[in-house]
């Protein structure tokens, strides 16, 4: 059973900071990308942040600047730095995780975390 736990989430006062984390139970070597997407009330989901394997990091033009994602191959994780929040900023937050299983054959998969709520408000 694969896992993807995320914590971090919370209130936080403009241009506050928060830091979200997103451990995975998935091979750090079969992982191909990482990313943060956000989905704010009546809102498509959107990419926020995301790193590859080979550590290429790209960003949302609204975050730039601001937010800073990493990962950590030891511990299967990654992490999204969130400073300067903005109420704009409030939405909640998933983690995904895209790679290759090898296990029973090369199979691609796409893991979503559970969500993470991020209020920024004063």
């Amino acid at each position: 059973q694969v896992q993807l736990v995320e914590s971090g989430g919370g209130l936080v006062q403009p241009g506050g900071s928060l830091r979200l984390s997103c451990a995975t139970s998935r091979s750090i070597f079969s992982i191909k990308v990482m990313g943060w997407y956000r989905q704010a009330p009546g809102k498509e989901r959107e990419l926020v942040a995301s790193i590859t394997s080979g550590g290429s990091t790209n960003y949302a033009d609204s975050v730039k600047g601001r937010f800073t994602i990493s990962r950590d191959n030891a511990n299967n994780t990654v992490y999204l730095q969130m400073n300067t929040l903005k109420p704009e900023d409030t939405a909640v937050y998933y983690c995904r995780v895209r790679g290759i299983s090898y296990n029973n054959g090369p199979i691609p998969y796409n893991d979503w975390g559970q969500g993470t709520q991020v209020t920024v408000s004063s």
